[in-house]
Order: C-alpha cells, then structure tokens, then sequence
C-alpha cells in the first residue's frame, strides 16, 4: 500500500509540475517579443501535378533578422488558385499556392518593429501579407492609385526554393524581409481571411470615383453576384449608396446579394435578348438608365451587354477580366462615343487600399452587413484537394481553409 500511495504522490507531482510549465508557456508566450512554441518541422500544401496537391513536411527553417514567422490559422481559396490548380496558366508547379492568408506571429526577427502602416508587431499579433517588395520607387504607401501591386511578388505564387513556407496553404509561413505585413489584430479571423479579395474591390471602387460619376445618390448596376460583385454590393452600400442592382443568372446569389445591400435584382435568365434585359435593368433602377455600373464577371458576352445598362455620360469600372478570359464584341459608336461613357480598369490594388480595407470590414459589420456568410465551405489542410475541387464547382461563394 505505501508504495501504491508512493506512487500516486509522485504522478501528482509530475502533472502538477506539467500544468505549471504549460502556464508559464502560455503566460511568456503573450509578452512583446516572447516567442510561441514552435515545431521542428511544418506542413505545406505543394501543387505537386494539375488538379493534386500532396502535404509536405520541410523543416522550419530559420527565422531571419528582418523575417516573421507566422503560424497559419486560415487562406482563402481564390479564382487564381483554382486556375493554377486546373491549367498551371503561370508555370509554377510544383508551388505553394494560397495568398489569402492570416495568422499568428510566433518568431520575430530582432530588426522586426512595426507593420507596413507604422503600427507596433509583437509575438501573438495577428497578420496578413499584400506583397514582396520589389525596388519599383513608384510602389509605395501612401500614393493613392499610383500604381497597382500587379507587378510585385505575393506568397502564393512565388517559384518553390528551399525555404518552402512560400504559401498560406499551409500550417506555417515565413514572411521574409522586404514584405508588406498588417497588424490587424483588431479583427477576426474570417474577416481576416477576406481581406485580400476585399482590396481587390475596395480599389475597383476607388478607379470608379475618380471618373467624378460614381456619387452618394448615384443609381448602380452591378453585374455578377460571385465573391469579387457580392463585396462590391457591400462596399457601395457602406458608402451609403442605395441604388444599387444586381444581376446574374443564380437565384441564391441574388438573394444574398439584397442582404449585402442590393436594393433590387434582375435574374437573366428570365429575359430572353438583351433588349429584354436592359428593360428589366432599367426598370429595377426607377425607369432609369445606370449612372454608373461595375462588370465584375470574366464573360466576354456580359462585357458586351453591360453598356446597354448605362445612361447617356454614365460611368464603367470593368474588373471582371483578372486573366485573358477572351475577346467581347462592342459598337464603340452606339456603347461609348454617342454615350460619351468613361470607362476605368482595375486589378488588384494599390497598398493604400489593402489599409482602407480594415476600415472598411469594420464599418460593414456595424451596419449589419453579414460579409462572413461569404464564406460558405471551410476545410482543414488536409482536404486541400477538395476545397479546390468545390471552388471549381461552384457550389459555393468563397471556399477557405481553416486550421485546427
């Protein structure tokens, strides 16, 4: 009996002993500068073939002066991902995909301060990336509009090397110096997940306004109800923008699109003809013509009947077309000139957008706006495969991966 009870005393001990240790961990883990436990190895996703991802396991490697390493709670999957998934359009493979990312700091490099906006980073802040900087001077903070990103680097697609954290699509990235980071701790994690493919809009918004047409009291069609036309119903309708209808050929998209703030909905296929349709349009929008629309789908036939949607000295924001999704057919006297419509390209966004989001996410949700139903599919790490596949079928709005 003394040795049973020897024994009991000593497993007390020992557990005892562990739950104190694990305190001490998680209460140095949360000081400025304290570093997570940090595994030997992490976990990547890797684009091994078309249409296959394997799961990887590389050692971690080491974390640099000027890095961060980063470990990976969620990553959209975005239109680019699903391409490089199905055709590898960019020669990439093999390649670690995914630039939707967040997650938490575990290691910081000791030259490592503050975020692209001038805000402090301490171990256990929440991040997200917009991109690599190359030495282009005309990339910079706080020149609104200067220049899109489109010609930097963003992990996701960057060629594997032997670091191979290169992606979110993974349990751990390294964020290397030279990065743009965010601290956007202040948010929670699916609308963290949400922030890059909410750039992309909040800039097409901003190459709209500069045509001097989009206004508070402005009547806008907006065309195409997937992820990129439904945030940009939000956008506008956080602007305070009542006017605003949707069309698309998906009946559940509609619906969605009236509780992101769309006053009215025109489901194509009801119409048959363009002429058909523009009438719909025009009615929905007060016996009116739009002042302004946004063609936020990559259909050549639906490029060519936006501008029948728009008045006379109306404005186009054309982002619907982020690859070469082919050739649309216009009359440039009957849809631009006798209209005299100023027309505007977007893609991707400037820095300065990718810090106007954060705002923007807030100011939804205070409004009620629901922007997290976007995210109608999550899959752990493992399922990758089938996250890709689902994104492919439509099946969904936005597909993200999320860890444990």
């Amino acid at each position: 009996m003394a040795d049973t009870a020897q024994i009991e005393e000593i497993v007390k001990q020992v557990l005892a002993n562990m739950a104190g240790s694990a305190a001490m961990a998680g209460s140095g883990s949360a000081g400025a500068g304290a570093d997570r436990a940090i595994p030997k190895t992490a976990h990547v996703a890797m684009l091994t073939s078309l249409e296959h991802f394997d799961v990887k396991e590389f050692p971690m490697p080491e974390v640099g002066d000027d890095d961060i390493l980063v470990k990976v709670e969620g990553c959209g999957v975005c239109g680019t991902d699903a391409h490089e998934f199905k055709r590898d359009p960019f020669g990439l493979i093999p390649v670690a995909l995914g630039h939707e990312g967040t997650g938490e700091i575990v290691k910081m490099g000791k030259n490592v301060k503050k975020d692209s906006a001038g805000k402090d980073l301490k171990v256990g802040d929440k991040v997200v990336s917009c991109m690599i900087f190359k030495d282009n001077p005309d990339i910079t903070m706080f020149d609104l509009n200067k220049q899109n990103v489109g010609g930097a680097d963003v992990y996701g697609l960057l060629p594997d090397d032997d670091i191979h954290l290169n992606g979110w699509f993974s349990d751990y990235i390294l964020i290397r110096g030279g990065s743009t980071v965010f601290n956007v701790s202040d948010l929670d994690l699916y609308s963290r997940v949400l922030i890059e493919p909410c750039a992309v809009l909040i800039h097409a918004v901003e190459r709209a306004k500069s045509t001097n047409i989009l206004r508070f009291n402005s009547r806008v069609v907006v065309q195409g109800c997937g992820p990129i036309g439904l945030i940009c119903i939000a956008i506008l309708r956080t602007m305070g923008i009542n006017t605003i209808v949707a069309v698309d050929g998906e009946q559940k998209r509609l619906d969605f699109a009236r509780e992101l703030g769309a006053a009215e909905t025109v489901n194509f296929k009801e119409h048959k003809g363009i002429e058909a349709l523009a009438a719909a349009v025009q009615e929905k929008c007060g016996g009116h013509l739009a002042d302004f629309a946004f063609q936020c789908t990559g259909s050549p036939a639906a490029h060519s009947n936006i501008y029948k949607f728009i008045r006379n000295g109306g404005g186009l924001c054309e982002l619907g077309f982020f690859i070469n999704g082919g050739d649309a057919t216009i009359n440039p006297h009957f849809d631009i000139c006798s209209k005299e419509i100023t027309t505007v390209g977007s893609w991707v966004y400037t820095l300065r957008d990718y810090a106007t989001t954060f705002d923007f996410l807030k100011s939804a949700k205070k409004i009620g706006l629901p922007i997290d139903k976007l995210i109608t599919h999550t899959y752990p790490l493992e399922q990758i495969n089938e996250a890709l596949k689902t994104n492919l079928a439509m099946t969904g709005l936005k597909i993200a991966i999320i860890n444990k």
